[in-house]
């Protein structure tokens, strides 16, 4: 079974990196979304589009996923989901989501939706994506597939 790089694509900011990436190690990308996204007619990518209906996308991946995938999300639960497939998987910013850490970020983000509900949008979103997390998931991504090549 060959790697394969699983992208939750319709907001994802780092596209461009995982080509890049992924064709130095020449594995193939999945860009899955639920709209039609511009990507670079190469061999090694796929654009996957599904229906507009509620976690379409992340159906998709999550069914995908197996341990010689890695997927790229910012979504916390589909994150859970890859990971019980037994996926690698990072964040935009190059965090990776692990068994250990799973749990916490759920709970996390649990408290975070209640608070955003009792004080609507004066708590603002997540910092802007910065040059630093681009580098930092660029290194990550880089990482993770030299782990899966490798077998380990």
């Amino acid at each position: 079974m060959t790697v394969t790089i699983l992208v939750d694509a319709d907001a994802c900011p780092v596209k461009d990196e995982v080509y890049r990436v992924a064709w130095r190690h020449e594995v193939p990308v999945k860009i899955v979304s639920n709209s039609r996204l511009r990507v670079p007619d190469h061999p090694l990518i796929e654009r996957i589009v599904v229906s507009d209906g509620f976690d379409a996308a992340d159906d998709w991946i999550a069914e995908a996923a197996n341990a010689r995938s890695i997927v790229i999300t910012a979504d916390i639960l589909l994150a859970d989901r890859a990971l019980k497939a037994g996926g690698t998987v990072l964040a935009p910013t190059g965090k990776p989501f692990t068994t250990a850490s799973i749990g916490p970020a759920i709970a996390t983000r649990a408290i975070m939706a209640d608070l955003r509900a009792g004080m609507g949008d004066a708590m603002g979103g997540p910092p802007p994506f910065s040059k630093a997390d681009r580098s930092q998931f660029l290194q990550a991504l880089d990482a993770a597939l030299v782990r899966l090549k490798r077998g380990a």
